[in-house]
């Protein structure tokens, strides 16, 4: 019932629109000073490999992301110097016009879960609350923006690529 009310209902569109709006604010304005004011992630990867996240026995939670940090992120550090900002950006951007609002908040949702995984906490468990109702809602999170006319075209696309015809009217 409410999956209906979320996905469906139009004063729901409004209210999501709203906070839409507010996430695509934090991530569009995050991204751009990351790449008007300078941004190199090496201190923050190093950071978080020497001082990792640890349970109250001491052990270190997410090893296997740490790991990852150490052996992949920190030395291809240039790679996320790169992405962390502009990905930032265009989430932003996506949720701001409602456009392929879904995907945006998807990669919003895994960039959010990135963060966290490297222990900064910060506004992120409120991102990740109300990324996920933007993620349930579907295509009525950007109804009020331009999914409205994408997402219809979309899948018009996908109907022609896979060979849907109309039927022959029979005389």
């Amino acid at each position: 019932m409410f999956n209906k009310l979320l996905r469906e209902n139009k004063i729901s569109a409004a209210i999501l629109t709203v906070i839409r709006l507010y996430l695509g604010y934090s991530w569009f304005t995050a991204g751009l000073h990351k790449i008007t004011g300078g941004f190199d992630a090496a201190g923050f990867l190093k950071g978080v490999t020497a001082n990792p996240v640890k349970g109250p026995d001491g052990a270190v939670v997410y090893g296997w992301y740490v790991e990852f940090l150490k052996n992949f992120a920190l030395p291809n550090v240039d790679i996320f110097n790169f992405i962390v900002p502009w990905g930032e950006l265009l989430i932003g951007l996506g949720l701001l016009l409602g456009c392929l609002t879904t995907a945006a908040m998807f990669f919003g949702l895994v960039m959010n879960f990135s963060f966290f995984l490297a222990g900064t906490v910060s506004h992120n468990p409120t991102d990740i609350f109300l990324g996920f109702i933007i993620l349930t809602a579907g295509y009525n999170a950007g109804r009020i923006g331009l999914d409205r006319w994408i997402v219809p075209y979309i899948r018009n696309i996908g109907k022609k690529r896979v060979g849907h015809k109309k039927p022959k009217a029979v005389a």
